[in-house]
């Protein structure tokens, strides 16, 4: 363990302590006050950061400008040091006020202690990240800012070490940015902790982790939850034994001591920032006075000797006694400081309320007009009046209070016709539209650069195009795109050296260098979030994880961290991360899964493609680069030796999201399906032509977005029925395609026949070609579903063939 030797005790000012005095009761007070108002009915939930104020304190003096913070829900007093949180705003958040202004971190779409800062205008444009003090958006799961923190601090790493990349001076500073990392005792018993940290050190980046140990996990002690009751203790084989020698500083410090809190601080950042080597920073014997939540008291599990300890060894308190005993404040002063922080917490708290309550109850007060006007020109008076009297009566109102009393009341006047109904129904109409922005907007991207939006390039093809293997179309992608853009970098298990199990990036490690086309670890986890970090940052990475089936092990990352990011910041930060993967058919349980239901529901917010040839994938990757979005590519994995031509555009050519592609023309039935089952299809498709079947064969493309356009309700229309076909589970995604085709396009009025899926059984594929044959649909089954579907349709002209 490290000892700090700093040189910050000869620096600190009287005027500096008393003011690091001030924000900490200034946050102290206002965890005080959230909690009351969590009572009061004001706010849903409260979850604080009292008890932790010196130590944030300490660290903020080190926090510049350019640098970024990974951590969880109880940072509130660091943002408020590093002037990125103001106490009016820290309540906005608190009541969930739906303003940018009020709310900047998430404009009421997360619950308090979630901060982040707006990295991007209005436009969806980088701001200069090197202009502000950063911190990325934060999330609920414990541990799961962990994986983010990697990438954050790799950035710097590849911002130093690589020199194309010193343009980018909105983004770095030579890699002089640090990447701080907090997270509660408790929490570092999670998977993602322990595999961020040994990744942060074989990588050997600026990531600098702050553990905040109060003792505790909600109600359950530390020796339950880490060996031998300390996380320092545990990972002391990480500290690096020379400067010379890869790995860890790690630091022991109390979290009442101002002191050396300030100088621990001062010479863990200093190792991070110049040697970019990670620190581990254990900050002891921490207090929760309010304990977890407001969810309930922690009086029900501490012991009474523990109670008396926390009040003794509160960091304000001591922090207070240090003063005094120091001469550096005089007890009216200290005193004064705490009155003004209570004063000042009243009154942001007060206009938190009132601008967050004002704009209800102008909506409110509207609806109750609108009301009483059509209750007095109704049929309907005495029922119209008891909603109104009813909504009268709310205190505080919120937003849904009004819509549901105004839809009721549209129940009963369904007949009527009046001005008034029609200024009821054009107050209505406004509140759901301003309600969709404040609560539904910005899913994906809502600027210029959407992947919507980039324009289609088909590709070009000539006599002189060479047929090759699918992994080399691949391979002359990336390699054009790794030599246009100095930004794109690509990771993964096998990437760097061998090229990938696959080759689509052979000989590319060689020709860019290590730090574009690198080997990780086994750590799908992390890979993630590397990219996810490095996308923050302004760079475009391609995270690979290596089969489909391993998604899992990443899953909560992508589904919590990157596919809510633009969402829970309402267009404040993106991360445009290409995660690349394979999958579909190959053999075995582990190898050949196509769990795309579970990917479909678990990551809206990025996009979901699904391409059947490595032509197909290298036209996503083209437009993907020019978007800012991310996304999930599936390659096939059986599709790399199977020969395609190469455009001679490979460079340019791009392919439009959300547009199927009709690969055989038909009349009879759709047959809708995707990635390696269009190959089975097309020819199952050809055998049905010699019965006298015409089936049209749809390849979807992308699965997020799905037909934009309705082709595939335009080709039902002139077949009037479909099958649904793919390697999922049965109602995984081909129950998704028909809810998207007859219900959200409603193709269900074009249908002569019930639609119908095919798809895989419930269980993974056994191995050998046999255990693929028996699990997943092959030609045989989609031929003989069609043809069951035309033999109910036509009995005589389609016989039954069992």
């Amino acid at each position: 363990m490290q000892t700090a030797e700093a040189s910050i005790t000869q620096k600190l000012t009287a005027e500096e302590i008393l003011n690091d005095y001030r924000i900490g009761w200034e946050s102290r007070q206002a965890s005080l006050a959230g909690r009351k108002e969590v009572f009061m009915g004001k706010a849903k939930f409260g979850i604080f950061g009292d008890g932790k104020e010196l130590a944030q304190l300490a660290m903020a003096k080190f926090f510049m400008p350019g640098d970024f913070r990974s951590g969880y829900y109880r940072d509130q007093t660091l943002m408020f040091a590093i002037g990125e949180l103001t106490l009016q705003q820290y309540f906005a958040q608190l009541y969930a006020h739906t303003d940018i202004e009020a709310d900047p971190s998430t404009a009421g779409r997360a619950m308090n202690g979630h901060f982040g800062t707006r990295s991007l205008d209005d436009e969806g444009n980088w701001k200069n990240l090197m202009e502000i003090k950063n911190s990325s958006a934060d999330i609920s799961p414990t541990a799961g800012q962990m994986p983010r923190l990697v990438g954050l601090a790799y950035a710097s790493k590849l911002y130093r070490q690589n020199p194309h990349l010193k343009h980018l001076k909105q983004f770095s500073a030579n890699g002089n940015e640090v990447a701080f990392g907090t997270i509660g005792n408790a929490s570092t018993s999670e998977g993602p902790f322990f595999e961020a940290i040994n990744a942060a050190g074989v990588l050997q980046i600026p990531m600098l982790v702050s553990v905040w140990d109060d003792g505790y996990g909600i109600s359950v002690p530390a020796e339950y939850q880490t060996t031998k009751g300390s996380i320092s203790e545990i990972l002391a084989g990480f500290q690096r034994n020379s400067e010379e020698e890869q790995g860890y500083e790690i630091f022991k410090v109390k979290g009442w001591d101002y002191m050396a809190l300030c100088e621990t601080y001062e010479a863990a950042v200093r190792v991070c920032r110049e040697q970019h080597v990670p620190v581990l920073v254990h900050v002891e014997e921490m207090t929760q006075p309010q304990g977890h939540s407001t969810s309930g008291s922690h009086e029900r599990y501490k012991p009474v000797e523990r109670l008396k300890w926390e009040e003794e060894y509160d960091c304000l308190k001591k922090m207070r006694e240090w003063m005094l005993e120091n001469g550096i404040a005089t007890t009216e002063q200290v005193d004064k400081i705490e009155a003004e922080a209570k004063d000042a917490v009243r009154a942001a708290r007060g206009k938190a309320w009132s601008d967050f309550a004002g704009a209800i109850k102008e909506d409110h007060d509207e609806a109750l007009k609108l009301l009483d006007n059509l209750a007095a020109v109704s049929d309907h008076t005495t029922q119209i009046a008891t909603i109104t009297k009813e909504l009268r009566k709310i205190a505080p109102p919120i937003r849904s209070d009004a819509v549901k009393a105004v839809r009721k009341a549209l129940r009963f006047v369904r007949d009527e016709r009046s001005q008034a109904k029609r200024e009821l129904v054009g107050w209505l109409e406004q509140a759901m539209g301003e309600n969709a922005d404040r609560y539904n907007s910005y899913l994906f991207s809502q600027s210029e650069k959407s992947a919507l939006l980039v324009e289609e390039v088909k590709p070009e093809f000539d006599e002189n195009s060479p047929s090759v293997d699918g992994r080399e179309v691949l391979q002359a992608c990336f390699d054009a795109m790794l030599a246009r853009d100095p930004r794109v970098f690509a990771i993964g298990e096998d990437v760097g050296y061998i090229g990938d199990v696959n080759q689509a990036f052979a000989g590319l490690q060689e020709k860019y260098g290590e730090l574009r086309v690198t080997d990780t670890g086994i750590r799908e986890c992390t890979i993630i979030g590397q990219g996810i970090g490095a996308a923050l940052r302004g760079l475009r990475p391609i995270a690979e994880i290596q089969y489909l089936d391993y998604l899992l092990y990443a899953i909560q990352i992508l589904s919590d961290d990157l596919a809510t990011l633009q969402y829970r910041t309402k267009g404040g930060q993106k991360a445009p991360l290409i995660v690349r993967t394979r999958g579909h058919r190959l053999e075995g349980i582990w190898h050949s899964g196509s769990p795309i239901g579970m990917v479909l529901n678990s990551l809206r917010g990025m996009h979901v493609l699904v391409p059947r040839s490595m032509t197909q994938a290298a036209g996503f990757y083209n437009t993907l680069l020019k978007s800012d979005e991310p996304a999930l590519i599936i390659e096939c994995l059986n599709g790399y030796r199977l020969k395609e031509r190469i455009p001679n555009n490979i460079a340019e050519f791009t392919l439009p999201l959300g547009k199927p592609e009709i690969l055989k023309v038909g009349t009879d039935i759709t047959i809708v399906t995707y990635g390696s089952m269009c190959r089975i299809v097309v020819e199952a498709a050809k055998q049905l032509e010699e019965y006298g079947i015409s089936a049209e064969v749809i390849d979807v493309q992308t699965l997020l977005p799905f037909d934009t356009d309705h082709m595939i309700t335009d080709s039902i229309r002139k077949t009037n029925r479909v099958l649904f076909t793919d390697e999922d589970v049965p109602g995984g995604a081909t129950g998704y395609m028909m809810q998207q085709v007859v219900d959200e396009q409603g193709a269900y009025r074009w249908l002569d026949s019930k639609p119908q899926c095919l798809s895989a059984h419930a269980h993974r594929p056994p191995y050998s070609s046999d255990g693929d044959y028996f699990s997943k649909p092959n030609v045989e089954d989609v031929f003989e579903t069609v043809y069951d579907m035309m033999h109910e349709a036509d009995p005589e002209a389609y016989p039954a063939i069992y």
